[in-house]
């Protein structure tokens, strides 16, 4: 599998202090001065060492996803290295105009979002490590006066086939090997059965870095000379800035100035969402600007509109369930097939909004001068925090430099740019100094871009032998995507906001699907595993639901509706109904599954559930055991889960990403909402947002990875979807009551 690119635009190899540089062209990509091991600069993806090091860099941003390790480990298994020889890091660089990321597009995926870093990148990586090997062999056969055809590649080294002894390292060929001409056609790939990085477990190599504290992420970076910069917002959501006394925060030992920001629209600035009235403090020290900030008078205006969620959510569900809801796809007859079904099956279930609440809170470091800016920032897209800085200063693209650090957490929620707008405007207005701007727990969670919330509506009807013959999903929802620039309105229908190609739905011959906006005033955007991680709960528990309707096994029931060899999604997701079968067999069998009993609850009942959903390329099954406490406490004793996402690049990447997204699900599970009231965000820290303490962890994970000849798929977000239902279905069978409202608090009490 090679990448559909331009290859004779894609390299260009130089030498650097005797080492072996593979770049992308000097007009897609400025190179960006940076320190290494003897002190070159580079900004490259790979780099030979005259001693037989290695340095891989890769463009995709790392948010303790893992990428920094596996895309490496990609390049490396092509290149023929030692992967101990290997160090790894994250490019950084300037972009051009009319580019539309810091590379070229369709090379490799920039950012981190869509569980799209690997499965993006999987084909020109192994490109970019095949090419440099057929360099080194070709700077070998002049070297040693041998035929190509009488030479291989072994870890770092190129040597004789018929005098294996006769070898000479890649550092001593690198020089020579960058001043070669590309080969011509693409370059032979190894086969599978020839990995020896690939598929095997690999730490990820900056866990030393992150476990002892060496300063990675963006919060603990610095400039000589860095004033830093904290703000004050209004409480009330869209309000405006009436009137600034800044006497007294001016007073404050230590703050330089006091900066208005007003609110900017999505569009004016960036496209991307808005960003909300603030005045910015800015002083010598965090604490100082912090003292200057709560010495600020600042009056507000009044909003159009106070808002209450709950009142928002139930106005919504009305209009879904009135004259206000909006078809938005349907196959067949849904009403017919309601009419004849043996029996019908309803329920509502309602989700809330919720926040990232990364443990690294939004920072951003600007400087801006009438020739350059420069940004350090951990984000998920580098190239839209170029065009945002690009917009408020109105510089070019190649004087905008961009260092993207590591992510204390991103979830979605780094795809924004709005903490990297404000820091560019506060530098804007003082240049020349570099400012860090650092946002509180408060503002992280009162001023972010929430996951939406949702009320909807599953009906379906069976025959007389259990099967679905007809199917109605309604969502009453805020748009993900509203107040951005590419979608303005809440009237606005964001792709994924209606699952129209989810199992079992998408398989039922007479279906009908329709939504309903939740009007909101707060800012929505991405949170890991978007419309997914809402639609995968409720669709896993109603046809829990269903198969109890139908007196069926969980499994049996599923595993009834997948059948054949149908593909079902859209153009950027298509997936096998024949592979999720196989992880929900799979799944039964490695669960040890026997069927299920519901219990009456109580102190020591126990239950098990299960659920299966395809997300971002990926199939993921989770069986979940549960034991109930006093007052309707419980703990997870054990989830088996069964993965299918293709070839797998590293299993502990996929075994980390698994469970790490079962305790994100459990933990918004258990105890997470944003709610508002008058106009209010009502959770502002960890003590009314509250996160799940390690006692509330699952105490036993077991994850199985399936083999596969597939192409490599995301595991940055598709465990997440099915571990709430199989959660829910769990509590069910442990308590026989059904939670069709997250999140879970008391309502097993």
């Amino acid at each position: 599998m090679t990448a559909a690119i331009d290859r004779r635009s894609f390299f260009r190899l130089s030498a650097v202090a005797g080492s072996l540089v593979l770049a992308v062209p000097r007009q897609a990509l400025a190179v960006i001065a940076g320190p290494v091991e003897d002190g070159a600069a580079i900004g490259l993806f790979v780099r030979i060492r005259p001693d037989g090091r290695v340095i891989i860099r890769t463009p995709s941003t790392e948010i303790g996803q893992g990428t920094s390790t596996a895309i490496p480990m990609i390049i490396a298994e092509e290149l023929d290295v030692a992967w101990d020889k290997v160090t790894v890091g994250m490019m950084t660089g300037q972009m051009r105009e009319g580019m539309e990321g810091p590379l070229p597009p369709g090379i490799f995926y920039e950012g981190a979002g869509g569980s799209n870093a690997v499965r993006r990148s999987y084909a020109p990586a192994r490109e970019v490590g095949a090419t440099i090997r057929q360099l080194l062999l070709a700077e070998a056969s002049a070297v040693l006066g041998l035929p190509l055809d009488r030479l291989a590649t072994s870890e770092g080294q190129v040597f004789d086939r018929q005098q294996p002894r006769r070898r000479v390292d890649y550092g001593k060929l690198a020089a020579g090997a960058a001043v070669r001409p590309l080969p011509k056609g693409p370059p032979p790939l190894k086969s599978p059965d020839q990995f020896r990085i690939i598929g095997t477990p690999q730490p990820q190599k900056e866990a030393r870095a992150v476990i002892t504290g060496q300063p990675l992420y963006g919060i603990d970076q610095s400039m000589p000379g860095m004033l830093h910069a904290v703000c004050l917002r209004p409480e009330v959501v869209d309000a405006q800035i009436a009137t600034v006394d800044d006497k007294a925060a001016l007073a404050v030992p230590g703050v330089r100035a006091v900066i208005r920001l007003p609110a900017i629209a999505p569009g004016a600035l960036y496209d991307n969402s808005p960003l909300g009235a603030a005045v910015a403090v800015v002083a010598e020290s965090h604490w100082a600007a912090l003292k200057g900030r709560d010495a600020l008078k600042v009056t507000w205006t009044e909003p159009a509109l106070r808002e209450d969620s709950a009142a928002m959510v139930e106005a919504g569900y009305a209009r879904l369930t009135g004259a206000g809801a909006v078809p938005v796809g349907a196959a067949g007859d849904a009403g017919a097939a309601f009419a004849r079904a043996a029996k019908v099956v309803e329920a509502r279930y309602d989700a809330p909004m919720v926040a990232h609440a990364t443990l690294e809170p939004q920072n951003t470091i600007a400087l801006v001068t009438a020739e350059r800016c420069e940004i350090v920032t951990p984000t998920q897209r580098p190239s839209l925090c170029a065009t945002t800085a690009k917009a408020i200063t109105g510089l070019p693209l190649d004087r905008i430099k961009i260092t993207a650090v590591r992510s204390g957490g991103g979830f979605g929620r780094r795809l924004s740019a709005d903490q990297v707008a404000e820091a560019v405007l506060i530098a804007k207005a003082m240049p020349g100094v570099p400012v860090k701007l650092l946002w509180t727990r408060e503002c992280d969670i009162t001023t972010d871009v929430y996951r939406n919330g949702s009320a909807q509506r599953l009906r379906a009807g069976l025959d007389a032998s259990g099967r679905i013959v007809a199917w109605q999903h309604d969502v009453a929802t805020q748009a993900r995507r509203y107040r951005r620039s590419d979608d303005q309105s809440d009237k606005g229908l964001s792709e994924g906001e209606v699952p129209v190609f989810d199992a079992p739905g998408a398989l039922v011959a007479d279906r009908a699907y329709r939504y309903a906006p939740i009007f909101s005033a707060v800012a929505r955007g991405s949170w890991r595993a978007p419309g997914a991680n809402i639609h995968g709960w409720t669709e896993q528990c109603f046809v829990d639901e269903l198969a109890e309707a139908a007196g069926a096994d969980p499994f049996d029931f599923r595993l009834a509706m997948l059948t054949g060899d149908a593909v079902l999604g859209n153009d950027r997701d298509r997936y096998s109904v024949k592979r999720l079968a196989r992880v929900i067999a799979e799944l039964k069998t490695r669960s040890g599954w026997q069927g299920r009993r519901v219990g009456k609850g109580g102190a020591g009942s126990k239950g098990r559930g299960m659920a299966a959903h395809f997300s971002f390329g990926s199939y993921v099954g989770h069986v979940v055991d549960v034991t109930m406490g006093e007052g309707g406490a419980f703990s997870v004793d054990r989830v088996v889960s069964v993965i299918d996402c293709g070839l797998v690049i590293n299993p502990n990447g996929v075994t980390m990403q698994n469970e790490g997204a079962i305790n994100d699900a459990l933990n918004t599970a258990l105890s997470l909402e944003i709610t508002l009231k008058d106009g209010v965000v009502q959770q502002r820290n960890f003590d009314s947002y509250e996160m799940m303490r390690m006692d509330r962890a699952a105490l036993r994970i077991e994850t199985h990875i399936l083999p596969s000849d597939e192409a490599p798929s995301g595991m940055g977000e598709p465990s997440l979807p099915p571990f709430a239902p199989a959660l829910c279905n769990a509590l069910y069978a442990a308590t026989g009551k059904r939670i069709r409202r997250l999140p879970i608090r008391d309502q097993l009490a």
